[in-house]
């Protein structure tokens, strides 16, 4: 079936072949109320009455889809804004609809299949574009919603040339990631304040945005005019206030951006102990009774804190650094040896193991791996594997690595959808055609999309990166009775995510043939299929060595899919990826990317994932929101679906899940297995027990999805606050042996104000530490407990690590705060500091 146009089928809406009936009758409707209030002030920061949601959708997913996504103003109804979910699911279908038809992708006979298959899907909570196509896309079209254009641009195919767009909305800002080159100069196309204008038109549509800053001179280089230069962490502080300022999709999200840095610039040091170094700035402002939440007095004084920071490192590096050498390597000035000088490779390795211990940044990226799995290394000119094309930097949640000055726009699919917990089998057919019509979508939001930069317009159009992955993994692991952390649930998981990115591929190379493989294809082509063929090996469908690479890439294991009878599984798997190659090598692809594994922070609980993107669950509790406003705790309800399927009775279901609700921990429950305790570990230790998924769980898990991902994946290890740096040393280096591109540690209390709600170990606070409110509520408490009157603060009962403050939301106020990728998500009302 090597057509496009024949994949293009009714799957989910058969139904609607014999009747009359619209997409939007196969569901059932409920009305709903929306209120949520912001915790601090106990006030109402959104409320609406009579809205309209399929009938099984939580209160959480229509909290977080009518205050974050429902379109607000300018529509022409009653109300003038979306309050039904038919609504914006026909904003966003019908644009999708119009211009994959105009585009070629599909054509009359099949336009309507391909608009209800989407709609459902959608509605059925089976998949999620990021965050800016909700935001964006169709105002115009559906809504004529109409702004003057706010400098966005596109590249007319016809023209062979980049325009302005005419205004706002008739073309979508639907990308979510960018990477931005920055020049050595002050003033000018791709300049210092040129980025600053650049990152602020992202912010504020709600985009991410990452760049190397590499090329940026160092303190005390000569300038051209005369004088020295002011350095590279002087401009830094300056864009990190511009980001600061800007709130993200014109809501109370905070922007989102990276910062990348190669590990010889002149300046490393100084940038790897910056977010260290302000972080005690912090701790010493509290102590002086400053607020400490992150949105509070002590924070807004200290620089730093708007970014994530990255250090990039290449494979001659790591080998020295993980033998322990002696050697030095010398850092570089950018315009004269000047300022050249040589360091330890230990001292620099250490300094950044003890600041990511410290303060959770900076994270590496593991240069040298990225780009060998680079398609596009010989870019636009054909010269392999210079600067310019190369892989730099990435977006803020490091999931999408690409050249510089291109733009990603994301999607994510419920992968529980798609298990049977009766049958205890994956629909597969059902996977790969939704990964179909996805990628129809995400490449049409390209053909109509408009770009902040003529650069990044005319690039995102030569390239076309798209970024599909996957959502609610460690919940179907779960429910599957699969540990986490277990040879089994990695096995699943990469397979899952091969099929996805082996069958997108081949989708791509069937979009190619209709319409047009990328423009820089050609110039690409032996790297690119270099590239497919190692990804067809780490699947098992192609044999030989694996090709330009310094490491060997974990590959599935196919005997352990089959003696868990998931033979289908394996078949699918290797099909995708023949698939990919075959019709990839021969017509070539309309994507030189196609997939990432983003945090699926907000989309993910629009979506009623349990779990957000590969991540396992948090805690054996979770927070239900009500309609009335407030939440109710809950045990996790995957749990009973996992003891079900390993045959326990009701009663026995019932003793364990009460005990799980009265002590918060699994470890003693009655009736259970302790063989079966792995199954339920969690991320974080829960309150009273001492199960947690370890480090290297975490690791391992992204090491063997990373083969099957285009871009890479977007996680943050978490670590118990008694780690030690020679822990963060060991996980670092272990990453980088397995071939993980990228990789965040944090360690529970590094920051002042951190989004855990759960300690990962019981150490109280202690005098020392505490702030002076803290020490005048602890004189407090004591008084109380002379008097015998219930204290209103007992720390020696707070689970508080040392240094430790919850985050609050700075939406909603809520402190279910948990850490989600690289970003933090709020559980209450869905604000995320990511960018998907």
């Amino acid at each position: 079936m090597n057509d496009l146009y024949k994949l293009i089928t009714r799957y989910f809406t058969k139904e609607l072949e014999t009747t009359n009936k619209s997409v939007y009758d196969l569901f059932k409707w409920k009305n709903v109320s929306v209120h949520i209030v912001d915790y601090k002030t106990n006030k109402t920061i959104f409320s609406r009455e009579d809205l309209e949601f399929p009938d099984f959708y939580s209160q959480n997913a229509c909290n977080i889809i009518a205050s974050k996504y429902f379109r607000q103003s300018g529509v022409p109804n009653t109300p003038g804004y979306e309050r039904s979910m038919k609504e914006i699911t026909h904003r966003l279908v019908n644009f999708w609809t119009t211009y994959a038809l105009e585009q070629g992708l599909i054509n009359k006979e099949n336009s309507q299949i391909f608009y209800d298959e989407l709609a459902f899907a959608l509605l059925n909570q089976m998949w999620a574009p990021n965050s800016p196509q909700w935001f964006n896309t169709g105002l115009k079209l559906s809504y004529n919603i109409s702004k003057e254009s706010e400098g966005h641009f596109y590249y007319d195919e016809d023209l062979g040339k980049t325009l302005q767009s005419k205004d706002a909305y008739t073309r979508t800002q639907g990308s979510a990631c960018f990477i931005n080159k920055i020049e050595d100069k002050l003033l000018g196309p791709g300049s210092i304040t040129d980025l600053i204008t650049t990152e602020t038109r992202l912010f504020k549509l709600g985009s991410g945005t990452g760049t190397n800053f590499s090329n940026i001179r160092a303190l005390d280089e000569p300038l051209s005019g005369g004088g020295k230069s002011s350095g590279l962490m002087s401009f830094l502080k300056v864009l990190d206030r511009n980001a600061g300022a800007i709130k993200s999709g014109g809501t109370t999200r905070r922007a989102a951006k990276m910062v990348c840095l190669d590990y010889n610039h002149p300046e490393i040091m100084d940038f790897i102990t910056w977010k260290s170094r302000e972080e005690q700035k912090v701790r010493d402002l509290g102590k002086m009774g400053y607020d400490i939440g992150f949105e509070g007095e002590a924070y807004e004084t200290v620089s730093g804190q708007n970014a994530n920071n990255s250090v990039r490192f290449s494979d001659e590096f790591m080998k020295k650094a993980t033998t322990n050498s002696d050697e030095t390597i010398l850092l570089k000035g950018r315009k004269t040896d000047a300022v050249n000088r040589e360091i330890s490779v230990k001292e620099l390795w250490d300094s950044f193991n003890e600041s990511s211990w410290n303060c959770a940044d900076p994270a590496p990226q593991f240069d040298d791996t990225i780009n060998a799995w680079h398609t596009s290394p010989a870019g636009e000119d054909g010269v392999y594997d210079t600067r310019h094309n190369r892989i730099n930097a990435s977006n803020p949640c490091s999931e999408y690595h690409f050249l510089d000055d291109t733009a990603c726009n994301l999607a994510s699919i419920n992968i529980r959808k798609f298990y049977d917990e009766h049958k205890k089998a994956f629909d597969l057919d059902a996977l790969t055609h939704l990964t179909a019509l996805i990628q129809v979508v995400l490449d049409t939001t390209i053909y109509q999309g408009q770009f902040p930069t003529e650069e990044i317009a005319r690039k995102s159009f030569m390239f076309r990166t798209t970024g599909l992955g996957i959502a609610n993994t460690g919940s179907t692991l779960m429910a599957m009775a699969i540990p986490y952390d277990s040879e089994e649930g990695r096995t699943i998981s990469a397979a899952l995510m091969g099929i996805v990115t082996g069958y997108s591929y081949y989708v791509s190379s069937l979009m190619a043939e209709k319409v047009g493989a990328f423009p820089k294809f050609d110039i690409n082509k032996e790297y690119m299929l270099r590239v497919i063929r190692n990804h067809s090996r780490a699947a098992g469908a192609l044999s030989g060595s694996f090709e330009n690479l310094n490491y060997t890439p974990l590959k599935v294991n196919h005997s352990i899919l089959n003696d868990l009878s998931l033979n289908t599984l394996s078949e699918t798997l290797k099909t995708s990826w023949n698939l990919a190659y075959s019709h990839g090598s021969e017509i070539g692809f309309r994507n030189a990317q196609v997939t990432v594994i983003a945090p699926t922070g907000t989309i993910a609980l629009a979506m009623d994932c349990d779990t957000t993107s590969i991540e396992p669950f948090f805690s054996h509790i979770v927070w239900k929101n009500l309609s009335g406003g407030g939440y109710m705790k809950l045990v996790n309800s995957t749990i009973k679906t996992a003891l079900e399927n390993l045959c326990y009775s009701s009663a026995e279901i019932s003793s364990i899940i009460s005990y799980i609700d009265e002590n918060g921990k699994i470890e003693g429950a009655p009736y259970l297995n302790k063989n079966h305790y792995s199954i339920f570990d969690t991320a974080n230790k829960s309150s009273g027990g001492s199960r947690f998924i370890s480090p290297m769980g975490h690791v391992k898990m992204v090491a063997a999805l990373t083969p099957f991902v285009s871009g890479a994946i977007s996680k943050t290890v978490n670590l118990p606050n008694d780690a030690k740096v020679e822990d963060f040393k060991e996980v670092h280096e272990e990453a980088w042996k397995l071939g993980v591109k990228c990789i965040a540690l944090y360690r529970d209390g590094s920051k002042v104000s951190q989004p855990l709600n759960v300690s990962l170990d019981g150490t109280t606070k202690s005098l020392e530490s505490m702030n002076y409110k803290e020490l005048l509520d602890y004189a407090k408490s004591l008084e109380n407990k002379i008097k015998n009157i219930p204290s209103k603060i007992d720390v020696s009962s707070e689970i508080i690590p040392e240094g430790h403050h919850k985050v609050k939301c700075n939406n909603c106020g809520s402190e279910q705060i948990v850490p989600n990728g690289t970003c933090s998500l709020c559980l209450v009302c869905g604000s995320t500091s990511g960018c998907s």
